[in-house]
């Protein structure tokens, strides 16, 4: 799979938003479900008068019901399609998309970006709440509510074992073919003075439903269930426990996708499409 742009084409940078309530998640799917990329491609198809769909590369997928406020994604246009409407494509856009999808920015992309494989990290943030009157109504899409009271200075004791390069195959799905090692750079939770807990969750990368897999976790050890070095056994055990339950994913929200300087965009490419091990682990590629 080549970046370069194809002769006669722009690649333009998208950044948006969207509460992916309605969503059955980012990737188009058969059987005329609603989804954010049919719904942006859809609308730019419309506002370019354009007969071609232009494909959307987006820096992170996400699962039915997760939100996002800080996605990125890009797409190749025709140069006279970008000539003749991107003085006026941002706006239009914004008329002609549902008002749960929202493209703040677009732009033309330095020489070797991509969307996915250009990002050197992405953070995600899980919100609950043990209130035991449960979860504001006004926030009920965003919020996860935990009907046990939870103790944040375990769950951060446990979040601190986590990090580092493993391999998470015991918090992913697995999915044939690819590889389940990442760096997690970032796992904390704060309790916010409205009682709701926040947890900042950030890595290069993640296999899927490892968010809500790690954040699972980590409440059986806030709640009690679970001491605060069991998560990191599980880890090591690199094996799916039945014990690791995957939180809803209403509570879950893309906050941001971190890139390097235009000058590292071509390396961090190739570095972000080699298939990683872990130091002496066996297996080829």
């Amino acid at each position: 799979m080549s970046d370069e742009v194809q002769p006669g084409y722009v690649r333009v940078r998208l950044d948006l938003s969207y509460d992916g309530t309605g969503f059955s998640g980012w990737a188009k799917q058969a059987g005329g479900r609603r989804t954010v990329q049919g719904e942006i491609e859809d609308a730019l198809r419309t506002v370019t008068r354009s007969k071609e769909t232009y494909e959307l590369t987006v820096a992170g997928r996400t699962d039915a019901g997760v939100h996002a406020r800080g996605q990125v994604a890009h797409v190749d246009l025709p140069e006279g399609v970008w000539r003749e409407h991107h003085e006026k494509l941002l706006k239009r856009l914004a008329g002609r998309l549902p008002k749960d999808v929202r493209v703040w920015a677009l732009r033309e992309a330095p020489p070797g970006f991509d969307a996915r494989f250009s990002a050197i990290w992405r953070r995600y943030a899980y919100r609950v709440t043990d209130n035991p009157g449960g979860v504001d109504p006004l926030l009920r899409h965003h919020v996860l509510w935990h009907d046990r009271p939870l103790d944040v200075d375990a769950m951060n004791e446990a979040a601190r074992g986590l990090l580092g390069e493993h391999d998470f195959a015991a918090y992913c799905k697995k999915r044939e073919g690819a590889t389940t090692i990442r760096t997690l750079q970032e796992l904390s939770l704060v309790r916010g003075a409205d009682g709701i807990i926040t947890a900042t969750v950030r890595a290069d990368a993640f296999c899927h439903n490892m968010v809500r897999s790690l954040i699972g976790a980590l409440l059986f050890v806030g709640d009690g269930h679970r001491p605060p070095d069991w998560p990191a056994k599980v880890l090591a055990a690199g094996v799916r426990d039945s014990a690791v339950h995957v939180v809803r994913p209403h509570g879950l929200t893309l906050e941001e996708v971190g890139y390097p300087p235009d000058d590292q965009l071509a390396e961090r490419n190739r570095q972000a499409r080699r298939k990683r091990s872990l130091p002496g682990a066996a297996g080829c590629c």
